[in-house]
């Protein structure tokens, strides 16, 4: 749990992180993605190469259809990541918590990508598209497809709450509860002390009678 004093610089730091690695693969790539553009950065046409980094829309996706992908996506992510240290629910071990996550990842964007890229994460796209935004491509990758950056900020923060609803309504609230009442277990205790002495006095009496 992140408290929530830090919240926003966790936010911060993912987005930096987001584009220190964005910009370590332009620079890594930086003859392919000049050979392959023809030295034009662009986000529209066959040679396009600003969907190397940040996401956009498929040319036959609508605002509603492609804002319901990003949705479902998070959605999809956050339910099958709450269930992995659910104590009640044979959780995952610990030490593969993270390989697991990072399967669930990777299965959600290789099943969910062609539409609009699996953003799934809104520091995932944001800090890419700054680095195109300083690299070369300008303010097209904002301005591009009617302004649709703001999709993939706003729908995944849509689909995690709604994602992690649906894992307590359906998965969370029905699990028992391994643990008995501490109430029920003070009473048991209460009841053996009052028990212990009389047993004490008849194996007194046992023994006088003997």
């Amino acid at each position: 749990m992140v408290p929530w004093g830090k919240l926003v610089p966790y936010c911060l730091s993912q987005v930096l992180g987001a584009y220190l690695a964005s910009g370590l693969v332009y620079m890594v790539y930086y003859d392919a993605i000049m050979e392959f553009s023809g030295g034009v950065l662009t986000v529209y046409g066959p040679n396009e190469t600003a969907s190397i980094f940040a996401t956009y829309p498929s040319e036959y996706m609508t605002l509603g259809r492609s804002f319901l992908d990003q949705v479902v996506g998070t959605g999809m992510l956050m339910l099958c990541i709450l269930c992995l240290e659910e104590k009640r629910n044979t959780p995952a071990p610990s030490e593969l918590i993270p390989a697991i996550v990072a399967v669930i990842v990777l299965g959600i964007s290789m099943s969910m990508s062609a539409n609009c890229g699996a953003a799934i994460n809104p520091a995932r796209d944001l800090g890419p598209r700054l680095l195109t935004l300083t690299a070369g491509w300008g303010t097209e990758v904002f301005t591009c497809y009617n302004y649709w950056f703001w999709v993939p900020l706003v729908a995944p923060l849509i689909g995690g709450v709604i994602g992690t609803f649906i894992y307590l309504f359906f998965i969370h609230w029905h699990l028992p509860d391994p643990d008995p009442p501490e109430s029920l277990s003070s009473l048991s205790t209460i009841s053996d002390k009052i028990k212990q002495p009389s047993t004490m006095w008849d194996n007194g009496v046992e023994l006088k009678a003997a």
